[in-house]
């Protein structure tokens, strides 16, 4: 069970797949949309990344974060936004820990939840239900 609308996001600390450290708390006052997904290069993931990546200009245009996150490693990440252009960053969470925080482990991997949060570090729509090819402007019809 994923976690509720009104939900305080936990924060976390991480290394993206250039190897930067990240935390949640790097873009208090901006949207973030954090999507969980399995697993980098398979084809639903792939659908669901280049949805985003096709939408990205949208999402920047908004002042939007948008930040992928599974259990792969930096090496995985790194490869897969380099095979596809992917323009956003990909969260390494090798530990699991992001996953279980956010309650999507699906035992090995990460569920494929999509939450939106608030400038506030609020979850104010989380969506488990995620059409991989549309995923993105299905986001932006939610934000308005």
């Amino acid at each position: 069970m994923a976690l509720s609308v009104g939900t305080k996001a936990p924060d976390f600390t991480t290394k993206d797949d250039q190897g930067n450290t990240v935390s949640l708390s790097d873009f208090a006052g901006k949207i973030v949309v954090m999507y969980f997904y399995p697993k980098d290069d398979t084809p639903g993931c792939t659908k669901q990344a280049q949805s985003f990546r096709d939408n990205y200009e949208e999402y920047q245009n908004k002042d939007m974060v948008v930040l992928g996150v599974s259990v792969d490693d930096e090496a995985s990440h790194k490869a897969f936004k380099e095979k596809y252009g992917l323009p956003f960053q990909l969260l390494v969470d090798s530990d699991k820990a992001i996953t279980k925080a956010y309650d999507v482990d699906g035992g090995g991997y990460a569920k494929r939840v999509t939450y939106i949060i608030n400038g506030e570090g609020v979850i104010t729509h989380v969506d488990s239900s995620v059409q991989t090819s549309t995923h993105a402007q299905d986001v932006l019809k939610t934000i308005g």
